[in-house]
């Protein structure tokens, strides 16, 4: 059975394939509803993310450890403990989490990078603090010589809670997307909680889609990514460009995308007992996601965003694993893309956890495969 189950907002015939995907996609699933439910959704004992039928390579024996030593312990503990100890639990934890985290995507040999810190003075969008901070990644079998503004790109939003995680714990899966797509990556070091709130973190995002108009990037010309709460930031992006009739983005592809902040989806989800996510679990990431969100109202359009039917929204992508938490979350984005008249494809890998594409293995390759595919003729 493929590794993906699809769903496309422009299909209107249920279990038919899709031209030009089901070739790569052999025996793929095609339906005009959200990614069901199927048998391999629900294996026999959790599968670790990006390892189904893969060898034990180091790639995996990392996130193994990360996930018996750090991410579980620490899941179970969250859950007991009152929010201000979860905060400073938080701070003092952050550096080793990701330190392990950042061993478990192994960076490919020959990527370059050069840091951002840029203090913006000519843009007007209102926030505490005026400064772009990041780094762009050029993998070293991309292609690409020096970053120019007349060039395709990525613009990243790494995957957090809003409370951990980088550019340098992204820098793996950032580099492979550079090599697989030619394209060099900017990937954005955003403010984290619980020293910064709601909305800094979309503050940030929207001050460096806009820096990188400023730098002469074309909007057509950039793709913008995100992987779990990146996957909300990228949400939130798209929300202010209607607002704002700020030039949407070329496409949009969002892995393992949170589109509830209040977590509320993803724990409905794990009641029903299809979630066997061996990164999250729901009451543990409903509590830091709260040290972002303090007390943000949920129907804020910037918590749940709903975007406008009508305008011309950029051509999306969403992935996410088969047994993971934010499942709900995944269908919910790609339900309100639809409904506002994007062209949104959902990808549902079987028997993968959450943000899989970050670690080796063949879902992994297959999926990033899939991205590639979708980046290339959007930029």
């Amino acid at each position: 059975m493929s590794q993906a189950v699809l769903s496309n907002a422009a299909e209107s015939c249920p279990g038919t394939a899709v031209a030009g995907r089901a070739d790569r996609l052999p025996s793929a699933i095609v339906s005009s509803a959200p990614a069901p439910r199927t048998a391999a959704d629900a294996p026999a004992s959790p599968v670790l993310p990006g390892t189904a039928r893969s060898p034990r390579s180091r790639s995996r024996r990392h996130v193994e450890r990360f996930v018996s030593t750090t991410s579980a312990p620490v899941m179970r503990t969250t859950a007991l403990l009152p929010p201000p100890v979860v905060a400073t639990m938080v701070q003092a934890s952050r550096p080793g989490l990701n330190r392990l985290l950042a061993s478990a995507s192994k960076v490919p040999a020959g990527t370059r990078t050069r840091q951002v810190r840029q203090t913006i003075r000519t843009l007007d969008y209102p926030s505490r603090s005026e400064q772009v901070r990041g780094e762009w990644v050029i993998g070293g079998r991309s292609g690409v010589g020096h970053v120019r503004p007349d060039q395709p790109i990525i613009y990243y939003l790494h995957g957090s809670g809003y409370v951990v995680c980088s550019t340098r714990t992204h820098r793996g899966l950032t580099a492979r997307l550079s090599n697989r797509t030619g394209r060099a990556v900017f990937s954005l070091d955003y403010r984290l909680a619980p020293r910064h709130r709601w909305p800094a973190a979309g503050d940030d995002t929207i001050r460096g889609y806009l820096w990188l108009l400023d730098q002469g990037f074309a909007p057509e010309q950039i793709v913008v990514a995100g992987d779990s709460a990146g996957g909300h930031l990228a949400l939130d992006l798209l929300g202010h460009n209607q607002r704002t009739g700020t030039p949407q983005p070329g496409g949009v592809a969002l892995l393992s995308p949170l589109y509830d902040p209040t977590f509320a989806l993803a724990r409905a989800h794990q009641r029903t007992g299809d979630s066997r996510d061996p990164f999250i679990e729901a009451t543990s990431g409903r509590k830091f996601l709260r040290l972002y969100t303090g007390n943000a109202a949920a129907d804020h359009p910037r918590m749940r965003v709903v975007l406008s039917p009508g305008d011309a929204l950029p051509p999306t992508l969403i992935q996410h694993g088969g047994i993971e938490v934010m499942t709900a979350d995944a269908r919910a984005a790609h339900d309100m893309l639809a409904a506002a008249g994007a062209d949104v494809t959902l990808q549902s890998w079987p028997g993968q956890g959450h943000v899989f594409q970050m670690f080796g293995g063949s879902a992994s390759r297959e999926a990033l495969d899939e991205l590639s595919a979708f980046i290339g003729p959007r930029t």
